[in-house]
């Protein structure tokens, strides 16, 4: 880990000092201020990663030290100090931007873990900028991969330390979460980024077919086969092979990947030449291998040969904090490519889709988002534009059966089968038309909320 650059803002000396003592003796680099005015100069003037921020102090107090720090750097973590907390203070110190809080006395283990996790966290976002960095300047940019969540910055960390390896890597995760752009990123920050990283979906294909797509075949192999044709391995050479959906794999091809693995070499399909290939190999799924071992569909050796770094991407509803940026970027990105202005989303529409739980992941959330940009008639997204009607409430976080949650939704449904039914004047056809769902749905739907 980082060792941090350290600002204890304290007006009791003797607290200070002893503060400084400990965190200087795990090798931290630290510095004192007696009060909020020279703890700003101090800021302006020098470099700190954390700040160590009292909240009771003669003339400002800690909450508008932490206000004006962050205008200053926002990019500095701040641990709020109290004898005199409540959890309103904390709140309000957390809404500016302070990472936690921990009450007097200072308990020094609970403060070391803090510390420690800061400077974890430095550590990984300087990795990161490095990775960007490269990203960038290797061309990476058909996608962003859009996150906010601290555990994506841990994912990223980890592509960012195994990409100048050959190792092979597993990246596991539900149908929609981008695992695929997961591999790019791979392969873009390998050395291997000069050759083509070529992409198989192992379950859009026949097993005879996805055999001779890997690997080859010569001139009569089969009925069909007119001439020799190369496969994937041999395109990949000296680049990468990502295998989507490994856990379709029959157990003959199965077999001849092992041996790749194993052998670095193969032979194409009625063929008796033995081919070398340097190809790194990435694989994706979103089944559970394991399983499958313990099921005998899938074979341990070729499990474990595939499996060297794992990556696993977790589901939307996992990472939330992430549906805000990834709603912006999609609105962006729909709006250019429909010619239009839309400048964002009421708050009824963000916490609706704050709380849906996206069974279809990052997927399902740009579809909803395009389908929105599409059929608005406003610059700013509303609730009427997007497609909860016929969507059962348990996709929603926290829901409970006759909850507030629930009740919350019915509502929404409500007013929004009002509005639609208002602009067209009762017209059934044409309400349930501007609904986005069927006549069949909204007939169902007024007579669940009564209407007249």
């Amino acid at each position: 880990m980082d060792k941090l650059n350290i600002l204890i803002v304290e007006d009791e000396r003797f607290q200070r000092e002893m503060l400084k003592g400990f965190l200087a003796g795990e090798g931290h680099r630290v510095a004192e201020a007696k009060d909020g005015n020279t703890a700003i100069r101090q800021v302006q003037d020098g470099h700190f990663d954390l700040l160590l921020l009292d909240f009771k102090m003669p003339g400002m107090n800690g909450i508008e030290v932490l206000e004006k720090i962050k205008n200053i750097n926002p990019e500095i973590s701040v641990i709020m100090m109290t004898a005199y907390g409540t959890i309103e203070t904390a709140v309000d110190a957390m809404k500016l931007g302070a990472v936690d809080y921990i009450p007097k006395p200072i308990d020094l283990d609970q403060l070391l873990t803090l510390v420690n996790r800061i400077s974890e966290r430095q550590t990984l976002i300087r990795e990161n900028e490095i990775l960007r960095q490269k990203v960038w300047k290797k061309g990476f940019a058909q996608e962003q991969i859009i996150y906010k969540d601290a555990g994506m910055e841990t994912i990223i960390n980890m592509v960012g330390r195994v990409a100048s390896s050959r190792a092979t890597v597993l990246i596991m995760g539900e149908s929609g979460t981008g695992k695929e752009l997961f591999a790019n990123l791979v392969h873009a920050t390998s050395p291997r980024s000069e050759k083509p990283m070529i992409v198989v979906n192992c379950g859009a294909l026949p097993e005879t077919l996805l055999e001779s797509e890997l690997f080859g075949y010569e001139k009569g192999a089969f009925t069909g086969a007119t001439a020799r044709r190369m496969g994937r391995f041999e395109e990949a050479d000296g680049g990468t092979l990502f295998l989507d959906e490994i856990g379709e794999l029959s157990p003959p091809v199965q077999v001849k990947l092992l041996r790749f693995l194993q052998e670095r070499e193969f032979q194409r399909l009625g063929g008796n030449q033995t081919i070398q290939a340097d190809v790194r190999i990435i694989s994706a799924t979103n089944q559970n291998l394991e399983e499958k071992v313990k099921e005998g569909t899938f074979r341990e050796d070729l499990y474990y040969r595939l499996n060297v770094v794992s990556i696993t991407v977790p589901p939307l509803r996992d990472r939330r904090g992430d549906i805000s940026v990834l709603t912006k970027y999609f609105i962006k990105r729909f709006s250019a490519e429909n010619g239009k202005d839309i400048k964002g989303l009421s708050n009824e529409a963000m916490d609706i889709l704050m709380k849906y739980d996206y069974p279809g992941n990052v997927r399902e959330l740009e579809n909803i988002i395009e389908r929105a940009v599409v059929i608005t008639r406003d610059q700013v997204i509303s609730i009427r534009d997007l497609p909860f009607e016929e969507i059962s409430p348990q996709h929603f976080a926290d829901y409970k059966e006759g909850g507030a949650l629930r009740d919350e939704i019915e509502s929404l449904e409500r007013k929004r089968i009002e509005q639609a039914l208002d602009e067209t004047g009762n017209n059934q056809t044409k309400a349930a038309e501007l609904l986005g769902i069927t006549e069949r749905t909204l007939r169902y739907k007024l007579k669940k909320y009564n209407f007249k």
